[in-house]
């Protein structure tokens, strides 16, 4: 492991619905895997997933809605030796019946595999026609899971009426230390209906840096394993035990090391997240 914590593992979540574990740092692909597949670029996107992998992470989120990043997994994967360590989640992003099991098949084909285990209806998108699908695709074993999405919070109010009326397996949506509006309800209603969380926007794609510019991470994060602004954010969500899984996105090796490292050691209490708050 590649790791300051070698003797260590990142720290695992239940999936309620299937008592199955999944660790808690993914990986985001939106924007950073929409590439040309030229033979660096591939290879740096390699070097993400064996990174993720040998600290301990599992899941790749991807969308039709990326680009070329579906396509991108699935070259990346066609000689893996270890695609069946990988948690591969991605979306259907269309509305009607057969639009949305014809986008789910063309996933499948571009990424390459007999094996996606996690779909998401993507930003709720024609949710009760797609979510139909799904059911079916579940029963059939085609899918281990099925989920909802969306990364705004005004969203928020359509997934709770979703999660609490519609037997699904997880919901992902925007949390972060910039953005608390799920610790309010969305979370401890996915705690309460047995669903997953998968969190987006960990770094409001960004923002979270720019709010600490020229500040130093504060002496008592030793005491919590935090080396760095990017595992400070991480750890906030991570402390949230509602959270399953968070997939920041990144198209540099280093970063993905970096909130890799975020999963493993000690989790902050809610004294020292109180202090977190206190440093925006």
């Amino acid at each position: 492991m590649n790791s300051a914590f070698a003797n260590h593992q990142m720290l695992k979540r239940i999936i309620p619905s299937t008592g199955k574990s999944l660790p808690v740092i993914g990986l985001g692909t939106s924007r950073v895997f929409d590439i040309k597949p030229t033979k660096e670029l591939l290879a740096i996107r390699q070097n993400i997933m064996d990174i993720l992998l040998n600290n301990g992470g599992t899941l790749i989120d991807t969308s039709p809605m990326y680009g070329k990043s579906e396509e991108i997994i699935g070259r990346l994967i066609e000689n893996y030796d270890r695609k069946e360590e990988l948690f591969l989640a991605t979306k259907v992003w269309t509305k009607g019946k057969l639009e949305g099991e014809n986008q789910i098949k063309e996933s499948f084909k571009k990424m390459n595999t007999s094996k996606i285990q996690l779909i998401q209806i993507h930003n709720l998108l024609d949710w009760e026609t797609q979510i139909t699908t799904l059911r079916k695709m579940k029963e059939l074993g085609e899918i281990e899971y099925i989920g909802i999405t969306h990364y705004k919070a005004n969203a928020f109010p359509a997934m709770e009426k979703i999660i609490t009326n519609e037997p699904i397996d997880f919901a992902q949506f925007n949390y972060s230390l910039g953005e608390r509006e799920a610790e309010n309800r969305l979370l401890p209603l996915c705690a309460d209906q047995g669903v997953a969380t998968i969190i987006n926007r960990p770094f409001m794609r960004g923002k979270l840096f720019n709010s600490i510019r020229g500040k130093t991470l504060p002496s008592w994060c030793n005491d919590y394993d935090i080396g760095s602004w990017g595992q400070f954010f991480l750890k906030y969500i991570i402390s949230n035990p509602a959270v399953t899984n968070i997939i920041p996105a990144t198209s540099q090796p280093k970063n993905m090391l970096d909130n890799s490292l975020a999963g493993i050691g000690r989790i902050p209490n809610s004294k020292i997240k109180t202090k977190m708050l206190e440093m925006l």
